[in-house]
């Protein structure tokens, strides 16, 4: 059961680590169950399905007449995102873990600026072996922290990745590794933003328990709480 899977979870993992739950491609009664097991944070990859679950809960209220109905539910935005669909994305999430672009960091700090919002972003490197993973080379990260002040409206939380698709621990360790050191190397050159600059979104449910032990600050855990997607 969802419920009980969550509270393992949450009795498993170090009070350092949050649990978000990757509720992509599964129906609003599913968030609702783990939402009553204790769970706040949920993630989406697709920007109309995170949006037909916000509109969904707003229904929700006004049928209940309790606008306060999962007041404290947090949104994570964990895909791909193109710039042409921010406003279908920003207006709800507390964070955007998949910055992966300097086109979509620039078009986010864009829209924030216009609409008088701070947007939480982590930035994403490129370290797994697929060709068809997004993200940042080390030194492109490194460039962008270096000029943070020019993007006013968005707040640098720190970095998310993924490991290789692949049972080779070995592999998986050494991506960990390398975003780990990422990470790290940013913290220790900038500072100035090392308050914001904490958290490492490493691990999902094949390899979380690994990704803990290289530091992560959230595991980003979906079939394992949610059983198989719902396409």
């Amino acid at each position: 059961m969802i419920s009980d899977t969550i509270k393992t979870l949450n009795s498993e993992l170090p009070a350092t680590v949050k649990l978000v739950a990757v509720s992509k491609f599964h129906p609003f009664e599913a968030i609702e169950e783990a939402y009553q097991a204790g769970q706040r944070i949920f993630a989406e990859s697709r920007p109309q399905e995170l949006l037909a679950k916000v509109k969904r809960l707003e229904e929700i209220r006004a049928e209940k007449g309790t606008p306060d109905y999962m007041s404290d539910i947090e949104w994570h935005f964990i895909g791909h995102l193109q710039t042409n669909k921010l406003k279908m994305v920003l207006p709800y999430v507390s964070l955007v873990q998949s910055v992966d672009s300097l086109r979509l960091l620039e078009a986010i700090q864009s829209w924030a600026s216009a609409n008088g919002m701070t947007i939480d972003v982590l930035l994403e490197p490129h370290v797994a072996a697929e060709e068809t993973k997004q993200g940042f080379a080390r030194e492109d990260i490194m460039a962008i922290l270096s000029d943070a002040a020019r993007y006013a409206n968005i707040r640098f939380r720190g970095i998310m990745g993924m490991a290789t698709f692949t049972e080779d621990e070995d592999v998986i360790r050494s991506d960990f590794a390398q975003i780990r050191d990422i990470h790290n190397e940013a913290v220790e050159r900038f500072p100035r933003l090392a308050m914001d600059f904490s958290e490492l979104s490493i691990g999902m449910s094949d390899d979380y328990r690994i990704a803990v032990e290289y530091g992560s600050t959230m595991v980003r855990i979906g079939s394992m709480i949610f059983g198989v997607r719902q396409y």
